[in-house]
């Protein structure tokens, strides 16, 4: 396991689900929790991608299982859940990393089945998945939620216009779940990054227009996907044991509110 991955040892043991996990945010986060001896579902809808970061984790020590699922799938989701529970028993954290842009566009660009999908991809999959999971949570008297924004649901940017009204739609539905969840000793919380350098992003942006992007943040870089992981893994653990309904931007001083 990597040696620069903080640890929770209160994390030891633990069951993680992590939809969105087979790529960038998503699957460093299982990398960071298999670090951590969390036992990792990896969700995703690419079985190869999926594979690929279950093979990762087990091959330096960790635990993890890939399940497919389609997230803006009611059914998809709950059998995501059932077999979870099969797979490692309950499930302590729940990171609902899912989601996806289809670009830029003025208003009057973005036909109605681009919105649909978009705010289905974001919005609609990360009420499905907490809708999903919570109860067993809240029965147990435990667990933490993360869900992920962005800086584009926070800030007017070059977002499309249907990605920034879900995001700003994942952090209210974050904090209106956290209300009923923490009597019940469910913590939840949103993650909002900004610019992240994933391998698809450092693939399709060329280097010259990477280094001016990285010239808009205070601390002046792109942000990693680790910068990611690592505010999950402390929203996971109970370092932020009396955290809840809040958001951090990963940010790089973009987002200070």
């Amino acid at each position: 396991m990597s040696s620069n991955v903080a640890r929770y040892p209160d994390l030891d043991g633990k069951v993680a689900v992590v939809t969105g996990g087979s790529r960038g945010i998503g699957a460093q986060a299982c990398r960071h929790f298999a670090a951590n001896g969390m036992k990792v579902v990896v969700s995703g809808r690419d079985k190869d991608a999926i594979q690929s970061v279950v093979d990762g984790v087990t091959a330096s020590g960790g635990v993890a299982t890939g399940i497919a699922a389609d997230v803006t799938d009611r059914n998809a989701v709950d059998e995501l859940r059932a077999a979870a529970e099969r797979e490692f028993g309950q499930v302590d954290v729940l990171a609902a990393f899912a989601g996806f842009d289809l670009g830029q566009g003025a208003l009057d660009e973005v036909d109605e089945q681009t919105w649909h999908a978009v705010i289905d991809g974001n919005l609609t999959a990360t009420f499905l998945t907490v809708q999903a999971f919570l109860p067993g949570m809240m029965a147990r008297g435990g667990g933490s939620v993360i869900t992920m924004a962005s800086t584009a649901g926070r800030l007017p940017g070059r977002a499309s216009i249907p990605y920034s009204a879900a995001k700003a739609g994942v952090l209210m539905f974050t904090r209106r779940v956290a209300l009923d969840a923490g009597s019940r000793g469910v913590r939840v919380n949103a993650i909002a990054p900004s610019a992240i350098l994933t391998d698809k992003q450092e693939q399709r942006i060329p280097a010259d227009v990477r280094e001016q992007v990285a010239k808009q943040f205070t601390i002046a870089r792109w942000g990693t996907p680790q910068d990611c992981a690592d505010a999950a893994l402390f929203l996971a653990s109970d370092a932020s044991g009396w955290v809840t309904g809040q958001t951090i931007d990963v940010a790089g001083g973009k987002v200070m509110l």
